[in-house]
Formats: structure tokens, sequence, C-alpha cells
């Protein structure tokens, strides 16, 4: 029997971006059953305590969207007894140690020529889209896997944002779940507690001076734009959800129903 989980949002010290995507509201009257599918930023940093509440859960399955640069910044994710770690990478909206050299390294000169007037932003509609274009085969085993047996499940990536953020999304979409309530969830990462804490290297008055900090913001931002420009690429590129999923992921009407039946009320 799936845990039910209090309502009230942890506290977790070494874990950013974490909650329960349960209550979301399905256009047919159902919502998502709560303590079955759970976001987050990654779990590398989790303290004892995290642990403990994270073991507690009841999880069946960690997915983990991170790639090797990301392993290698933050380190692999600590171990729960009797969950399964899935790790698939999906590309990261910066192309991984690039991303993570010019956020921790890069100079205010070279910030404002690769992200300044609207570089930034573009970077990361472009990369949402080719997530949705090119990742089809890990977001169809992802939403096979819950539809079999894989949940409770926790699904994260570096902050819990992007790669995860569209995870989620696809598998809400699965679900149909309200657009509206899509957007309303993907925006919560942008909340202070929840957002990745950036580390940058230097000690000179630009390392984090607030034009740096504005050049890099849409880099660590949840922005409408960016799941619109999701939505927009299943609508060009499938002529709409149900193709999407049926074309694009292989999923048939009888998993969909049991996804159905296992994350919704």
């Amino acid at each position: 029997m799936t845990q039910q989980i209090p309502s009230t949002e942890p506290e977790l010290a070494g874990v950013r971006n974490f909650r329960d995507v349960g209550g979301l509201p399905t256009v047919d009257g159902r919502r998502v059953r709560h303590g079955v599918l759970f976001r987050s930023g990654h779990l590398a940093h989790a303290t004892d305590e995290d642990a403990a509440f994270l073991a507690s859960l009841g999880l069946h399955t960690i997915f983990d969207f991170r790639n090797a640069a990301d392993h290698k910044l933050e380190g692999p994710d600590v171990e729960l007894p009797g969950v399964r770690n899935v790790n698939l990478p999906l590309s990261d909206p910066a192309d991984g140690a690039e991303f993570w050299r010019m956020v921790r390294d890069g100079g205010l000169d070279q910030l404002r020529e690769i992200l300044g007037d609207g570089k930034a932003a573009d970077r990361m509609i472009a990369s949402y889209r080719t997530i949705i274009k090119d990742r089809t085969a890990e977001h169809s085993r992802v939403l096979r896997a819950l539809a079999q047996d894989s949940v409770p499940a926790l699904m994260h990536c570096a902050a819990g944002k992007d790669r995860a953020g569209l995870s989620v999304a696809v598998t809400l979409l699965a679900l149909g779940v309200e657009h509206e309530a899509i957007v309303t969830d993907y925006l919560e990462s942008n909340a202070k507690h929840r957002r990745y804490k950036v580390h940058r290297n230097g000690t000179s008055a630009d390392t984090y001076s607030p034009e740096v900090m504005e050049l890099l913001s849409p880099l660590f931002e949840a922005r409408v734009e960016y799941l619109t420009a999701a939505f927009e690429t299943i609508e060009e590129t499938w002529g709409g959800v149900d193709a999407y999923l049926e074309r694009g992921l292989g999923l048939d009407a009888g998993t969909r129903e049991l996804l159905r039946a296992r994350l919704l009320d």
C-alpha cells in the first residue's frame, strides 16, 4: 500500500526543490494521488535526516536525469535501502561540462557575450525543444516503468527544474492533468527556498556581482516560455499530446490506463 505523507512540505537541509506532485487536477475531474510521485533536486548532499525522511516515503524507484558532468560536480545520490536507482541522462540545458565551467568560472565579459541580449533564455528554450524531440526513448522508459511497478517514484536532476521538470510535465500530460496545473507546478521551482544555489569560483568583485547573477538567472529560473516551447514542440512535431504519446513515446491505450490507475485517485 502506498504510504500517505502529510500535506505539509518537509524541510530538507541538503536536498533542494523537493515536493509531492499529488493533488494536481486532471481534465476529467480526477487528481494525482499523493505519495506516488515526487520531484526534487539532486540527492548527493542529503543529510542523514534527509535520507531518513526519503526512506520513509516507501520509494520504489529514483529516476536521476543528471549526466556525467553533474555527477562529477555534485557526486552520486545517497543510497536508500531497497530503492532502485535509475540513471537516465537527459541533455543538459547547456551541455554538461561546458555549462558548469561557464557558471563557475565565466568572467563578466564572457558571460555578456554568451548569455546577454536574451541569448541565455534562447539557449534554454532550445534545450527544452531538444529534450522533447530527442529524448523520446528515455521518457517512454520512464512512463512504462511507472505504469508497470515503479511507484512511488522520485524524479530529479541537478536543480529539479529543467530535466526533471520536463519529465514530470510529460508524465502529467500522459495522466491528463490540466495544462494550467502543470505550469503552476513547474513554476514552484522559482520559490527562494527551492532554487539551486549557484557557486562560482573567484574572489573578484564581479564573481557574484548583480550583473553576473542577472546574466546567469535565465539558466536557473523556471519560465513559462520554456515549458511553452516544449508544449509547442509536441504540437509542431506530432500534432498533439495524444499523437506524441502514441507515436513519439509508443504508449498504447492500455499502458496509459495502467499509468492512470497507479497515479490518479
